[in-house]
Parts: C-alpha cells; structure tokens; sequence
C-alpha cells in the first residue's frame, strides 16, 4: 500500500536510533508494534461489525451463486451450439421425406417391341 522498500526502512531505523538512543529504541519498538497490533484488531473487529450489520454474508452467498448460475447457463449454451431456439432445448428439424425412385416402365402386353427391358 505504501510501496516502503527495505532501504527506507534502513534509514528510519538509523534516525530512529539516532534520536532515540540504543537504550531507548527496543522499549519504542515494542511499544510501536503494540500500537499496530491493537490498531489492526481494532479494524478488523470493526469490519467484521459492518460487514455483520450489512449482511455481507448473504450478499457474498448471492453473488456467488448468481455467478454460478451465469456459468452453467454459459455451458449449457455452449453444449446446445448454435442450432439453439431459446427455449432451453435444442431445435430438432423435420426430416426430409424420403426420395422414391419412380417404378420401371413396363411393356404392355400387345407391344410389339423385342428389346430387352432395362
């Protein structure tokens, strides 16, 4: 958050001890890192307290679920592909009617014609 690199915290620490002197710097420290933990508790009670008070909770469960539901929905729409009518089922097509090959020609009887028939 504060992007404090390790030789920035060189230098605070050699002014700290410059000022503080080496007798009085360990009692500072500790003081300093009481301070920071009861600080950090204090906020995280206190969001803990907010996000309790607002519901959090369920708006985290319902986010989560309405994400759930958009990524079967995804899925199921990839698996349908493209052949799809929006009503939750594939479109089916009527099958074409089969192609009937017309019956050979007969020869009547009377007919005079020697060929053989195909």
């Amino acid at each position: 958050m504060f992007d404090i690199s390790f030789p920035e915290l060189v230098v605070v620490g050699v002014i700290a001890l410059l000022v503080l002197g080496p007798d009085r710097l360990p009692g500072a420290l500790r003081t300093l890192g009481l301070w920071v933990g009861r600080m950090s508790r204090t906020f995280s009670a206190l969001k803990t307290e907010i996000e309790r008070e607002i519901g959090m909770d369920e708006i985290r469960r319902q986010l989560h679920n309405e994400a759930v539901m958009d990524e079967l929905k995804r899925i199921e729409r990839d698996v349908r592909g493209p052949t799809s009518n929006g009503s939750g089922h594939a479109e089916v097509k009527d099958p074409e009617p089969p192609q009937v090959e017309a019956p050979p020609a007969q020869v009547s009887a009377t007919s005079n014609d020697t060929r053989p028939h195909a």
